[in-house]
């Protein structure tokens, strides 16, 4: 089974939000259905990018450092965000 580390970009507004899950197109279904509280004031959503993992503990260490200052340079760095 695969795992993914994602960032959604919002439609309304230009923020992202970043997410780790086993089920990249069903969770951003549920993103944009607005079953996640958290993500409901502001779709609807794009998948703005995503890295795989081989287990959902390397998903959420890659979720955590990309919610890290470090991981924020990264991804500007790259042109992610």
């Amino acid at each position: 089974m695969k795992f993914f580390t994602y960032i959604l970009k919002s439609e309304l507004d230009g923020t992202y939000y970043y997410g780790h899950t086993k089920d990249l197109a069903g969770r951003l279904k549920k993103h944009n259905d607005g079953k996640v509280r958290s993500t409901k004031s502001k779709k609807p959503w794009i998948l703005h990018y995503h890295e795989m993992f081989d287990s959902k503990s390397e998903a959420y260490k890659r979720e955590m450092f990309f919610k890290s200052i470090d991981g924020y340079i990264l991804l500007k760095n790259k042109n992610i965000i």
